[in-house]
């Protein structure tokens, strides 16, 4: 019997540093292009959720994190305008403030003070209140 028809797996991290700033990434391509989001996307086959997470953080924002904290399961099957997706977030603490450096997919990545003001993409801002309820921050 073959494997079923399922949703696709992805992986998006919360990350704040020592001054209760976030980071953020603003996207390179669609959907969402030039919006703000968490950094982010697709595990791969093979690969932990955990390892996925770590990896798309340094690939996009050039950051390495260690120790991740379960945020949520978000499976709302209209999150991602590509089709259904289902996200497993996580929170990472840093002691500093590193400098974010964009690759991958994001044409910026920055610190952000107040996401509150920015419209972000998918539903990270149900995410980021998610994270901020675990009263880490």
């Amino acid at each position: 019997m073959g494997m079923p028809k399922t949703p696709a797996l992805t992986t998006d991290c919360v990350i704040y540093d020592g001054e209760g700033r976030v980071l953020l990434i603003r996207r390179k391509n669609e959907p969402f292009r030039g919006s703000h989001a968490l950094p982010g996307g697709f595990v791969d086959v093979g690969e932990t959720v955990e390892a996925a997470c770590r990896r798309e953080v340094l690939e996009e924002a050039g950051i390495e994190v260690g120790e991740l904290r379960l945020v949520g399961v978000y499976s709302d099957p209209r999150r991602d305008p590509r089709g259904h997706t289902v996200t497993i977030a996580y929170l990472a603490l840093l002691p500093g403030a590193l400098s974010p450096q964009a690759g991958s997919d994001a044409e910026a990545a920055e610190w952000v003070k107040d996401w509150r003001q920015l419209k972000l993409a998918f539903d990270h801002a149900q995410i980021l209140d998610d994270a901020e309820k675990l009263g880490l921050v």
